[in-house]
């Protein structure tokens, strides 16, 4: 079983090296200027920072203590700007190349190791996780705005979703402000078709929401829309407008959890 999950994790990361190796092969210097979904900063260097952070993580030794060289991350993104297209391919496939050797080597047991991740201490399987995550939104932080068409199921995809729905109890509690009493649920429609439920008692918790008989609250959105908005990377309103978006029994409180789900940048 383990060893499943460790090369699910090193293949849905080749798959989004891949999806950025092909923005790479294939924009034009005009199209890397445009501003991302991240701000202040372009294409070039929304796909820099994320491919840094491989740069930071190549050759690092898991760890809880020592952090990965973060450093090389901030240099690629600065350095990214100046380079040419064909320049800043050839450093992505050389960082990639290195990340593929590192994964390569990865053992069952080294999956399960505790590693320092942002989020704190959880396992290396846990980090790789969370890097899918980063790099999957990094690619559509480019491709919305630059009108290209993305695909927003498989793997990757659910794998970033889960990072959004671990932090649904926080995302509804918090962010949202859900009063003490009620509930929620959220219909995600696809590519990623899920239901998450929240109650408020005393707390917000995620519950099974097969258990949760008649919402106060049932939230409905793509997939796509749900992430982007929980990464505080769209306009709510764009999205509520042309319904992507959209809620049902109490309206204040559909309203709120629709405009208030970012809980990362």
């Amino acid at each position: 079983m383990h060893s499943h999950i460790r090369q699910s994790l090193i293949d849905t990361t080749e798959a989004c090296f891949a999806e950025i190796a092909g923005l790479c092969a294939d924009l034009s210097d005009e199209e890397w200027a445009v501003p991302s979904l991240c701000p202040d900063w372009t294409v070039r260097q929304a796909i820099g920072h994320a491919v840094g952070v491989e740069d930071a993580i190549r050759g690092w030794a898991i760890s809880t203590d020592d952090l990965p060289a973060f450093e090389r991350m901030q240099a690629l993104t600065e350095a990214a700007a100046a380079m040419s297209s064909a320049e800043f391919a050839a450093r992505v496939a050389e960082i990639f190349d290195g990340r593929r050797a590192d994964l390569a080597a990865l053992s069952d047991a080294d999956v399960e190791r505790p590693s320092w991740t942002p989020v704190g201490v959880q396992t290396y399987g846990d980090f790789l996780a969370i890097r899918i995550f980063d790099l999957w939104v990094h690619v559509r932080d480019c491709a919305i705005p630059l009108g290209r068409a993305t695909d927003d199921g498989g793997p990757a995809a659910e794998i970033a979703f889960d990072q959004v729905e671990r932090s649904i109890g926080y995302i509804m509690g918090k962010r949202v402000g859900l009063p003490d009493g009620m509930s929620l649920r959220a219909d995600i429609t696809g590519p990623v078709e899920r239901q998450m439920a929240v109650v408020v008692d005393g707390r917000a918790r995620a519950v099974d929401p097969g258990s949760l008989e008649a919402p106060d609250v049932v939230l409905t959105a793509d997939s796509l829309t749900f992430i982007m908005l929980a990464c505080g990377r769209i306009d709510p309103q764009t999205k509520i407008d042309d319904g992507s978006i959209c809620w049902s029994g109490d309206a204040h409180w559909g309203e709120q959890a629709a405009r208030s789900l970012r809980f990362t940048m």
